[in-house]
């Protein structure tokens, strides 16, 4: 499933769709021009355990990276997959790398 992405002012969505139906999606907010939160991220009831959430995080992450963000992981999800993974270091955002 593809994941697309709409970005506004201050914030934007990763989602995917099936059949013109959104069925998951994460939210994010701009704190300032080089930090995003991950606010939420929520997969409709009979999609769990697809691995969707994984793939809207891995988008996000992606974006970041090619626009030099960092992200604070504010989502439960997020927070979960991403703190504490050498992986993620260069994306997520700490006191020491702001």
């Amino acid at each position: 499933m593809e994941v697309k992405h709409e970005k506004r002012s201050g914030k934007g969505i990763f989602y995917i769709e099936e059949n013109g139906e959104r069925i998951a999606n994460l939210l994010y907010i701009f704190k300032n021009d080089t930090t995003f939160s991950i606010e939420h991220t929520l997969v409709n009831h009979g999609y769990e355990g697809k691995g969707l959430a994984k793939a809207l995080l891995n988008a996000a992450i992606a974006f970041a990276r090619e626009n030099a963000y960092k992200i604070i992981p504010v989502c439960p999800y997020a927070k979960k997959v991403m703190e504490g993974v050498e992986t993620y270091a260069d994306v997520l955002y700490t006191v020491e790398n702001s």
